[in-house]
């Protein structure tokens, strides 16, 4: 169990893809979406994953997060009783000095949306920004994933 802290941007352009230092493929969903308790199953590659995140703090930086590794099986069978809206995207992760980047390229329903978090350790954490990010979306609940398998970016 661990409290996660990140900060959220969108993306002006593909700059980043030649800072990748890695490109995975995840297909998600999600078993309760509520605000307050999400439950997430997610396909990494060819890995499974079951996750749960508590709400978010007033600012949206930081929310509790616990996730556990399942097998492949295990993941489909329960992305088959997720809730309508499956979530598929790009990952890339990008360094910059002390920081990862993760970088989604969102497909499907959500194809246009770039968005880019980092993990900080604190809250007010300073860390350097890349050329290619854009406006912040910390806690604008329409880029939660949970969100945008509701009301995908391209019905905006």
């Amino acid at each position: 169990m661990a409290l996660e802290i990140e900060r959220k941007f969108l993306v002006l352009s593909n700059a980043f893809e030649e800072e990748a230092i890695k490109k995975d493929y995840i297909k998600q969903g999600f078993l309760n979406s509520d605000k307050n308790r999400v439950v997430r199953v997610r396909i990494k590659n060819d890995d499974g994953f079951l996750t749960i995140k508590g709400p978010s703090n007033e600012s949206g930086t930081s929310r509790f997060e616990w996730e556990k590794e399942i097998s492949l099986d295990e993941a489909k069978s329960l992305l088959s009783l997720c809730e309508k809206g499956v979530i598929e995207k790009h990952r890339y992760l990008i360094p910059l000095k002390s920081h990862l980047y993760e970088v989604d390229v969102f497909l499907g329903e959500n194809e246009g949306l770039i968005v880019a978090e980092v993990e900080l350790s604190n809250e007010y954490e300073n860390f350097s920004k890349p050329t290619w990010l854009g406006k912040e979306v910390t806690g604008i609940e329409k880029y939660y994933n949970s969100n945008l398998s509701k009301k995908p970016f391209l019905k905006w």
